[in-house]
This record gives C-alpha cells, sequence and structure tokens, in this order.
C-alpha cells in the first residue's frame, strides 16, 4: 500500500487499484476481489471481462455507489452509471475525474477507435493516474500528476521498457508497476521496469 498525506492507494493485483482518502473508498477495474470494502466510486476502463466485472462491481456497490465507464461497460452493469469518453471531466461525490484516452499503437487488442479509457483522479490534494490498458501514447506526456499507475507486462500494453519510457517523460513524483502477475507479465518485469525509470521518481512495487 502506497500513502500520500492521508491518501491510500492498494493495489489488488492485475489491474484492480483502491483508493481512499477524504472519507471516500474508489476502485478501478475491481477483479477477483478478495476485500469487498463498499465503495463510493467505482472506475471501469473498457469491457474487457479482466477489467470490467460485474460480479466485482456488485460485490462492492451499495445503494449510492456511483460507476463511471465507458458505454460498452455501462451496458453490462447496473447501478448508477455515469458514462464517459476521452477528454470528459466530471466530479463525483467531490472527487474530481479526468477521462484520459488509453488504447495500443502497436497492436491491435485496444484499438484506439473503441475509445477506452484511463482516469486521473484528485483526491485529497493527491492527483492519481491509473493509464488504463495502453501503449505509451502521446497523450500521457504531458500529464502532470503525483502517481502513475502503469500497466508493465507487454502482450496487451505497454512492456517494461516502453512503461519506463512513457514515466521518465511524464515525470510523476511516484510511478507503480500494475497490470502483472496474472494473465500475463510477472514481479521481474516489475524490477526491470523500477531499473528503468529516472532518478527523481520514486518507483513502489505494492
Amino acid at each position: 500500500m502506497l500513502e500520500l498525506n492521508g491518501v491510500t492507494v492498494t493495489w489488488l493485483g492485475h489491474d484492480s487499484m483502491k483508493i481512499k482518502g477524504d472519507g471516500k473508498v474508489i476502485y478501478i477495474d475491481p477483479w477477483k476481489l478478495k476485500d469487498a470494502e463498499p465503495a463510493d466510486v467505482v472506475l471501469i476502463t473498457h469491457e474487457h471481462y479482466d477489467h470490467c466485472s460485474p460480479a466485482d462491481v456488485k460485490k462492492v456497490s451499495k445503494a449510492d455507489t456511483t460507476i463511471v465507464a465507458t458505454a460498452d461497460s455501462a451496458a453490462k452493469l447496473k447501478g448508477d452509471v455515469m458514462v464517459v469518453k476521452p477528454g470528459d471531466a466530471v466530479e463525483v461525490d467531490g472527487v474530481k475525474i479526468e477521462i484520459t484516452p488509453a488504447y495500443n499503437t502497436n497492436k491491435s487488442f485496444h484499438p484506439k477507435s473503441s475509445r477506452w479509457i484511463g482516469f486521473v483522479v484528485t483526491i485529497g490534494g493527491k492527483s492519481i493516474y491509473h493509464a488504463g490498458d495502453t501503449d505509451h501514447i502521446s497523450e500521457m506526456d504531458d500529464l502532470k500528476v503525483d502517481v502513475a499507475l502503469v500497466p508493465i507486462s507487454g502482450t496487451y500494453v505497454m512492456t517494461a521498457e516502453e512503461a519506463a519510457e512513457a514515466v521518465n517523460r511524464m515525470k510523476p513524483k511516484i510511478a507503480v508497476p500494475i497490470h502483472y502477475g496474472d494473465i500475463v507479465g510477472t514481479k521481474a518485469d516489475a524490477e526491470r521496469f523500477k531499473k528503468l525509470v529516472s532518478k527523481g521518481i520514486e518507483v513502489r512495487i505494492l
């Protein structure tokens, strides 16, 4: 777990994250959850089964949970679902959320035409970027964030080398490798990523 002045960021495996701060609980792409703490907000990057899991969303949902998702993901989900697309910016329960693009540039698993997404969540005065399933895209380079959660496993997303290049251009304060340890990618990828990230950027393997 990463702790930032009252904001905690917990990796739940694969691409799943839990962010807590300002009395709010936020999940991103909940999947295979063991911890089912009720959510105020659930964010879904795209409709692939390991990211949009209706059973896991239901597990953490309560009467007033807001789900923020792409249109294709929303079609699979029940509850208070807000449909978003790249470039949108919304505020949910006092939490500011910017919707970023996420797509492949050298493979076809996540085409740009699908308009799938990542998120920049601002909570407790901290900005946390979850890249979604993506390659290194130019839209990342200008992001100014405290924490960057980036996929590093290759095959469907960036390799460790590509993710390190993306982070080195973005220059967040802290970089966290995710999207490994299930389906594809290992801790060795995370360790390789850590070695390639520039000095001055803290890398936390959660």
